[in-house]
């Protein structure tokens, strides 16, 4: 009938394009395979040193590489075909986790080992997150990226339960050479499965260094309020994802072990494994906005909970629970798309996640060092009310910059919007290398 408004985008919709397929196949491989070697490594070291903290700073190792490879590996997916770029960091990756089954290898060996092969993980992500708006535009981009965003976490859960269980039956080295494999079959399905693109930003004879490259990155990041405010809503992951880091001794304390600890990891990716669909699917654009900073403070109020010391089972529902209102990142990776030039989507999404993932190595080690005087349940009850505060403030940040009601860039196709400084933000996406 004229003038009634085209049908709603599907799943089947999205699932329907060969590249995305790929895409998406190549992403429970990488995701899956590295979180396990994550796990594993940690628990050997928690194993051999009974210190909580070596164990935190052990797994913040597969973070913090984010730092130098956000600021300065992102943006050459901008410089250079981002298909490409994906299948070398696979390559490379495969080969420095095949590196880690060397015999004998001394413990410091395999943290580098690990350090070098994350390096390689900001190019990588912010490529795939930079091509999927080629690949999908619209309404199927959104849906796409909650695919991609349930695949991630989906990933976390059978990677982090899966690590408890490998270090209990198989040992770290077999886990380890399943991740290498997973990098590999990863590299061979985007380079089979994608077309070749031509980079998105012109070569540059002679452009500016590194250095002035990164800050001009800040400058187009942090230049427009509504996208400030929209970033630090999307690392405020830092404070809800806490119980991750100090998910060994909180499950020993309970008196479980490899896969209670496993256990623990899990839950705070398994609800939002079920809810993204669900909300992407049935939640209309405007509504995900103006949910978004509700959200936000719920995700984290929920670990306040954890102050009355519950038992394990209550604990794993408690983060959940938290973990299913993290959901509101999703309205935060659309925004934050439509709004980048794509000749500088792969550097923003670098910087992005880089943000994320520091902040979570850094909350991960100072949860490490709190837990040697203070419960590990306060410690995440504490971290929790901290996260719940800001996240109150940038709420009330946000309605000043886009209030409720008002128009929204729901609507644009990813990849096209205004490159102006001055140009009002309206929606966005999960910024945790993953949409």
């Amino acid at each position: 009938m004229k003038g009634s408004a085209p049908p709603r985008a599907t799943f089947r919709d999205v699932f329907a394009v060969p590249e995305f397929r790929a895409l998406w196949f190549s992403e429970i491989l990488s995701v899956t395979g590295d979180r396990l070697a994550l796990v594993a490594l940690t628990l050997l070291v928690y194993d051999r040193t009974g210190s909580q903290l070596l164990a935190s700073i052990t797994y913040a190792a597969g973070y913090l590489p984010w730092v130098i490879g956000g600021l300065f590996l992102a943006e050459v997916a901008d410089r250079r075909p981002r298909r490409s770029v994906m299948v070398v960091c696979d390559a490379v990756r495969a080969v420095l986790v095949a590196a880690m089954l060397v015999p004998h290898a001394p413990m410091w060996a395999l943290v580098a080992l690990l350090f070098a092969t994350q390096m390689f993980a900001p190019p990588f992500e912010s490529a795939r997150a930079a091509i999927t708006p080629d690949i999908l535009q619209g309404e199927r981009y959104v849906l796409g990226t909650a695919v991609v965003q349930t695949t991630f976490l989906g990933g976390q859960v059978i990677g982090a339960a899966g690590g408890g269980v490998a270090v209990a039956f198989i040992g770290v080295r077999p886990s380890l050479g399943i991740d290498a494999a997973t990098f590999v079959l990863s590299g061979l399905l985007i380079g089979l499965g994608t077309r070749s693109r031509p980079a998105a930003a012109r070569p540059q004879v002679a452009g500016p260094g590194p250095l002035a490259r990164a800050a001009e990155g800040f400058r187009l990041v942090f230049g427009d309020q509504g996208l400030r405010t929209l970033l630090l809503l999307g690392w405020l992951v830092a404070f809800y994802t806490v119980p991750e880091g100090v998910a060994p001794l909180y499950a020993t304390k309970l008196g479980g072990g490899s896969i209670a600890i496993g256990l623990v990891l899990a839950s705070t990716a398994l609800s939002t494994t079920i809810v993204t669909p669900l909300f992407t699917k049935f939640v209309r654009p405007r509504l995900r906005i103006d949910l978004m900073g509700p959200l936000a403070v719920l995700t984290c109020a929920a670990l306040v909970l954890t102050a009355l010391r519950p038992g394990l089972a209550v604990s794993l529902v408690i983060f959940s629970v938290s973990a299913a209102f993290g959901v509101y990142q999703i309205a935060a990776n659309t925004a934050f798309v439509v709004r980048v030039p794509n000749e500088r989507r792969s550097q923003a999404f670098g910087i992005a996640n880089m943000g994320v993932i520091v902040g979570q190595g850094a909350a991960f080690i100072a949860a490490g060092a709190a837990v040697k005087l203070f419960a590990p349940a306060a410690v995440i009850a504490v971290a929790g009310g901290v996260g719940a505060v800001i996240a109150l403030m940038l709420t009330l940040r946000w309605r000043h910059v886009s209030p409720p009601g008002g128009r929204h860039a729901a609507g644009r196709r990813p990849g096209h919007a205004a490159s102006s400084k001055s140009a009002t933000l309206r929606e966005s996406r999960p910024l945790r290398g993953s949409g």
